[in-house]
Parts: C-alpha cells; structure tokens; sequence
C-alpha cells in the first residue's frame, strides 16, 4: 500500500483492486477466528479489507480497536463502516475521531438500517442524520479522509426507482465520496445498469462490484431477503438440485462466482470486493480460480 496514495486515488487510478469484508465478532473466540482470516487474507495481498460496524453496545468499541489492530499491525488497509444509526452527530464525530486517532484513515459512510428492523420505516437519531449524504459531508469535514458509499445494484428498498437511486449515487460524490461498493448481486447485467445509469448522472466514481459466493443454499434465501436482491430463478434451481451435497453446492458457488468476476473485470469493473463472512475459504479458491494470488515471479 502507498501510504501517500488514498484508496479513492488508488481506485482511480485504473489498478485493480481486491478486497474482503470482515464483520466484528462479539466474543473473543470469535476475534481468534477473525484473526485467523486475516492473516490468510493478508498473504493475498488484497487493496483493503472493510470491517463492518456494529452499531451502539460493546460491539463499537471492539469494533474501532480490531480495526485499529489490523491498521497497526497487519500490512492491509482497512476501511471502517459508519452508519448514521442510533448516534448524533457529535457521538459520529467521535468515532470518526477514534478511527483516526487508530490510523485508519478511509471510511464507508452508510445511512444503515432502520434500528428497529428492516421491515420498518427509517427514523433518524433526533441529533443525528438521515442521509448518507450528510455522513460523507461530515466524515470530510473532520480531516483527510478517503470516503466511500453503498450502491444499490437492484435499487435501495426505499427508494422509487433504478433513477433515484443513480441520483443518490451522484450526490454522494459531489460530496465527496470517491469510490462506492455495491450491495451483493448475482447478474452481471444489474450492475452493467447501475454504473450506466450512475454515470449519466455525471458519477464517475469507480464502483466497485460487491459479490457473495454461494456456501449454503438457505444462506442465499436469508441474504437475498435480507439485501432485496433478487436470486435468479435459474441459479436457483442449479443450486437446489445439488442441495444435499454441501461439497458440490461449495464448488458450484466458487464457480458461478469466479464467472461472474471474470465477466465484471472484463466489462472494465474497478475490482471485486468479496464479501467473506470471516470464512476465506471460498472467497480464496474464487481469488485463485481467477489467477488474481499475489505473482511469485
């Protein structure tokens, strides 16, 4: 990593990135495993790893000090998730000052999830924000920092349409966002959409494709209703015609998903942002599948 380099510069710059996202664990057999990953991740060299941000509770503090940990100690860049969810503005603003007071200096600013349930309406914090937009505005008001953005290959949930959504996108760049990663999708053509749609908008921010491969068929289920995407009918039932053989369902997700990669970075995608669900396992044959290891040369 150029240290003198931002990770927005880096993305700009036509290199190719990779990178994971890790989610804080709870306990501290769980932060065994996390550190496990890492050091298997960090031997692949990826761009930066993202650590995702549990909100509020005891999970904030350990979450700001893992991140801390892997910027100190480890040789990957870590980018901290922020969410406007059950903060003010001045408690953001102390956590932001944390992560730089921790060496970590890029940053994904989300709106988050409703806290009472994504079934819910938004609410925002009565001294907070309720817009990722005002969080990249704060998040650069405090410093040097390099911010990023969700994007929504299949739309938001709340918003009305595909176009909103690319408006959205272009506003958090003209407030300084410099790269976005998007939700999990599984068609290729989704994506092709967003970053068209985006891009006639005036974003011209590098969108960085989010992918998830599939480990276990009722995992799909949980994700796509989770994340509002849709899981193509076709994959599905390739899927569930192999769904008593969790080896076959294993390789068939590195597959499908190192195909889908292939076919991102050659329609011109930034990178790939893998989302790992702390077990490397698959994320890394997908890595390797598509020749993209660290060159022994």
């Amino acid at each position: 990593m150029h240290s003198h380099e931002s990770l927005g510069q880096i993305l700009s710059s036509g290199q190719r990135s990779f990178s994971f996202e890790l989610f804080p664990p709870k306990t501290d057999e769980g932060e065994r495993v996390l550190w496990q990953t890492v050091r298997e991740i960090e031997a692949l060299k990826p761009t930066f790893v993202s650590v995702t941000y549990g909100a509020g509770g005891s999970t904030q503090g350990r979450t700001v000090r893992l991140t801390g940990q892997i910027a100190e100690d480890t040789t990957l860049t870590p980018v901290a998730h922020l969410t406007c969810v059950g903060a003010s503005r001045d408690q953001l603003r102390d956590v932001v000052g944390q992560y730089a007071a921790e060496g970590v200096n890029t940053m994904l600013a989300l709106r988050g999830d409703p806290p009472t349930g994504l079934d819910t309406p938004w609410e925002p914090h009565p001294g907070g924000l309720d817009h990722a937009v005002q969080l990249v505005e704060l998040i650069r008001s405090l410093g040097t920092f390099s911010v990023g953005v969700a994007a929504f290959p299949e739309g938001h949930p709340e918003s009305s349409d595909l176009d909103q959504d690319a408006r959205v996108l272009a506003m958090k760049q003209q407030a300084g966002a410099e790269f976005a990663i998007t939700q999990l999708f599984f068609r290729v053509e989704d994506y092709v959409r967003l970053v068209d749609m985006a891009g006639a908008h005036g974003c011209d921010m590098p969108i960085v494709p989010g992918i998830m491969p599939v480990t276990n068929v009722s995992q799909i289920e949980r994700f796509a209703a989770l994340s509002g995407a849709a899981f193509p009918t076709e994959l599905a039932d390739r899927f569930s015609a192999i769904a008593d053989d969790a080896d076959a369902v294993t390789r068939m997700g590195i597959d499908v998903a190192a195909e889908m990669c292939q076919q991102l970075l050659d329609l011109g995608a930034p990178g790939l942002h893998f989302y790992t669900l702390n077990r490397s396992h698959s994320t890394i044959e997908v890595y390797q599948a598509l020749g993209l290891g660290a060159s022994t040369s």
